[in-house]
């Protein structure tokens, strides 16, 4: 290894989806160094979905709602602690100012192009430039920069517990057929997908695949927006699960579906991590940058470019491109998964 990794500090803060992408540069760590201690600073919202990992050996919470008095609390939590490693994967200002609290002879971050909100002022170390990639290759280029082989790639996200493995069962007790989860709505109103075309393919998978459609993920505006507009199209009534579990029980969910559509989120991330079957509805980020990674290509609905086209690798937006997604596309997706997919379902 280039540097010591006895003890080290985790700056990624926010988003689900980057919580799961950080999770495979632990496992290729760990491998290289199995007496390696994590301390992760995480906003409370992720922190749900680690806590209790295997390879996260402690949790300090940023409480971002709270201001300055948040930065204040993880200042005063780090000012005793010394690390021999810093890996600063968040490119944003808040993050630079946590990563000032930490107390370690090198902070390793993302060479200048990538390293956005001047965050290269505040790393000692930065990997090499790389042509842009997936986010989860770009996080593994970490682990290859300190020496740590980087497959296989792994997550662990599965339940892990009596408590969390009960939960599942009884939940999937309540259905005769298999579950298919639809992550209904997203944090960016750009990535989301027309709720009455969620309707008709309620209507379409429980009649004519004989699935058991569940809406899942929480409660916000948006979120339940769609589930009363889904509820009040659809003729034969989804199951909703919005808001019910939390994000462990939403692993639990999504670890047995047999198939499940997502939006570009945090669950479709989960989704790939657990090995499970998905439809990505992409159109507003680059599925090449944030899609599903190396999973399920086939199931997945582009319409972030032309058809045919070999787009780049980019940071760029689409805006105004989800409703260029079909009923029948998604419908078409499923009969894929019907032909290549449903005889390994969980649920089948």
């Amino acid at each position: 290894m280039r540097f010591a990794t006895d003890r080290v500090c985790i700056v990624m803060m926010s988003a689900v989806g980057d919580t799961v992408h950080v999770l495979p540069v632990l496992h290729a760590l760990k491998r290289a160094n199995p007496a390696m201690k994590v301390t992760w600073i995480l906003q409370p919202g992720p922190a749900m979905l680690v806590r209790g990992h295997a390879l996260v050996d402690e949790i300090i919470l940023f409480d971002r709602s709270k201001g300055w008095r948040g930065y204040l609390e993880v200042r005063e939590q780090l000012k005793s602690r010394r690390f021999d490693l810093v890996l600063d994967l968040q490119v944003y200002f808040k993050a630079n100012i946590i990563c000032s609290f930490v107390n370690a002879p090198v902070k390793l971050g993302f060479d200048f192009a990538r390293a956005r909100d001047l965050n290269w002022l505040f790393t000692t170390h930065r990997i090499p430039p790389h042509a842009m990639q997936h986010v989860q290759d770009q996080y593994l280029e970490f682990c290859s920069y300190l020496g740590a082989p980087t497959s296989p790639v792994e997550w662990n996200l599965g339940p892990w517990n009596d408590q969390e493995r009960t939960w599942q069962r009884d939940f999937y007790a309540q259905f005769d057929r298999p579950v298919v989860p639809i992550v209904v709505a997203t944090s960016k109103a750009q990535k989301d997908w027309v709720p009455e075309r969620w309707a008709e393919v309620c209507d379409a998978l429980h009649g004519d695949f004989g699935l058991q459609p569940v809406l899942v993920g929480g409660r916000s505006p948006r979120e339940e927006n769609a589930e009363r507009i889904i509820m009040e199209k659809a003729r034969i009534k989804p199951f909703s699960n919005l808001g019910n579990g939390g994000l462990r029980g939403l692993v639990g969910v999504l670890d047995k579906a047999a198939l499940v559509l997502s939006l570009d989120t945090g669950p479709l991330h989960i989704t790939v991590a657990l090995d499970r079957p998905v439809i990505a509805l992409m159109g507003y980020s680059n599925p090449k940058r944030v899609g599903p990674y190396r999973k399920f290509g086939d199931l997945a609905i582009d319409a972030y470019g032309e058809p045919g086209e070999d787009y780049p690798i980019t940071m760029e937006n689409h805006p105004d491109r989800m409703a260029r997604i079909t009923v029948q596309d998604v419908l078409d997706k499923v009969e894929v998964w019907r032909s290549r997919y449903r005889q390994g379902e969980a649920g089948a």
